[in-house]
């Protein structure tokens, strides 16, 4: 039955999303880089995404813990951003590379509730969905 409905997806013209595996993956190997360096996982999760779309967020981040928010994109994003932004849509931290594995450290002042923001800046194939994973750690 499965190799039928494969078939007939084959057939019908409809595309696979992006593949979410191999940013789960990638994202996996950093999460456990971070373990090394005393960090523990706050949040971890992926999707699809189209060339130009965002996913948003929503995270309370604590005063005294550092953050790392990092990101990996399968082998169809050309640049990948990500972006923390405070509840008054002020950018606190972003990241500056042009590239499928971006992140940076925050460290919050206060305790507050923050979005981040991944953002699908360019594909490859912009015809095409990307899979693309987040984690944020802490310690």
């Amino acid at each position: 039955m499965r190799f039928l409905s494969l078939a007939l997806l084959a057939t019908t013209g409809i595309s696979f999303a992006g593949d979410e595996l191999a940013a789960e993956t990638c994202l996996r190997t950093k999460v456990w880089d971070s373990y090394a360096e005393g960090y523990g996982v706050r949040t971890m999760t992926s999707t699809t995404l189209a060339q130009g779309a965002t996913r948003n967020y929503l995270v309370t981040l604590y005063k005294g813990n550092e953050y790392q928010i990092r990101t990996c994109g399968d082998d169809l994003v050309k640049n990948l951003d990500v972006y923390l932004y405070d509840l008054d849509g002020k950018v606190i931290a972003q990241d500056a590379t042009v590239d499928r594995e971006p992140g940076f450290g925050y460290k919050p002042t206060t305790t507050g509730t923050f979005y981040i923001v991944v953002h699908a800046r360019e594909l490859t194939d912009a015809t095409k969905e990307a899979g693309v994973a987040m984690a944020v750690t802490y310690k």
